[in-house]
């Protein structure tokens, strides 16, 4: 029956549009200001994911808008607010540069038209504004890479649902491939102990590296996430590209939240300790972050330098994230190149010209069909 249409469709699409593929980064999000009021909006979207907090709905939703997003919101801006640039926000001026830096390399790699996008899974640019953008720009092969190395159902999982909600109401969807994670390829290990070793030649070396990566829920793992194992593989390859020991390059959790046990050992804890254990200099990366943000910028070279040095340390030293460094802009690529592999854009001699010149023939000889019948 005629009435309200239930999918979303490019009305007057043209069928001598030469098709482009899109490489859709997610990466977390962020507020849009360094204030309560930006940043309780951004919470409540953020907590209220199930994929992030699996507890019964209706209890949840009564303890996030009648506590939480009543104390939070304020104390998170202030956090927000010691990192906030001229630029704006750390982790969506990184992950820009990064999406920038990709569509130049990916420029230089291939012929064919592709189209970089970065879209936030909480606040703007959404996911399905961004997909939605893509569709009018002409791209029918869509590749999503969640900037999580690490997999786990409470950040990748959660992008995916995100596209395919946005891509379910759409009239033609995009053939769809996504990345489900990247923590043991071989060029991102190899750039995270470049970045290490560079930091040790500028600033010198601490008495331990620690790796400290985002905690989640103990009982997430039990129920089936790979995260745990996953954060472990990464280190155990980190420690075997800079010969170093599990003593001397240890691996915690942080950021937990709420009274449940979280992945252990915590890294709060952890700096503790070494402070009261008489070690003075430590070094700490976070491998599960691809862009700097609020947990690496104020949590880690902040807060935890706070920590360590009240427990007896004198200095922690923070090494950045990848960000869009060549050696991780590489990296993505190789992963991009790889997983669009049969993709006709991707070929290596794939000529826009003649592929044009394809599809207007086939419009032609449509035309005469169409005329002769």
């Amino acid at each position: 029956m005629p009435g309200t249409p239930n999918y979303t469709g490019l009305a007057g699409y043209s069928h001598d549009t030469l098709p482009q593929v899109g490489v859709l980064l997610v990466n977390l999000g962020t507020p849009e200001a360094p204030t309560a009021a930006a940043v309780r909006p951004y919470l409540a979207e953020f907590l209220g994911d199930p994929r992030v907090i699996e507890y019964p709905r209706l209890l949840w939703l009564a303890i996030l808008h009648g506590v939480i997003l009543r104390v939070r919101p304020k104390r998170s801006a202030h956090a927000y607010a010691r990192i906030w640039t001229e630029q704006g926000s750390p982790l969506r001026v990184g992950s820009e540069a990064l999406a920038a830096a990709l569509q130049a390399e990916l420029g230089r790699r291939r012929s064919g038209p592709i189209r970089v996008a970065l879209a936030m899974r909480y606040g703007r640019p959404a996911v399905a504004e961004t997909i939605a953008q893509l569709q009018r720009e002409g791209v029918r092969r869509l590749l999503v890479l969640p900037l999580y190395p690490q997999y786990s159902a409470t950040s990748t999982g959660s992008v995916f649902d995100a596209v395919a909600d946005a891509v379910k109401g759409l009239r033609w969807p995009p053939e769809l491939r996504q990345i489900n994670d990247y923590h043991a390829e071989p060029g991102y290990i190899a750039a995270l102990a470049d970045s290490v070793r560079a930091h040790w030649e500028q600033n010198g070396r601490g008495e331990k590296l620690l790796m400290s990566f985002h905690g989640i829920p103990e009982r997430y793992v039990r129920n089936g996430d790979p995260y745990f194992c996953q954060c472990h593989a990464t280190a155990r390859l980190l420690r075997e590209a800079l010969g170093l020991s599990e003593e001397e390059a240890p691996l915690s959790f942080q950021s937990r939240v709420g009274r449940e046990r979280w992945l252990h050992p915590y890294t709060d804890e952890t700096v503790k300790v070494f402070g009261k254990d008489g070690i003075k200099r430590i070094d700490v990366i976070s491998p599960g972050f691809a862009v700097d943000c609020l947990e690496t910028l104020e949590e880690i070279a902040m807060q935890n330098a706070d920590f360590f040095k009240e427990a007896g340390g004198e200095t922690l030293n923070y090494i950045p994230c990848l960000n869009a460094a060549p050696a991780h802009v590489g990296t993505i690529a190789d992963l991009v190149l790889r997983h669009t592999q049969g993709w006709p854009e991707f070929a290596a001699d794939y000529d826009a010209a003649e592929a044009a010149h394809r599809l207007a023939a086939s419009r032609e000889r449509a035309r005469q069909v169409r005329d002769n019948a």
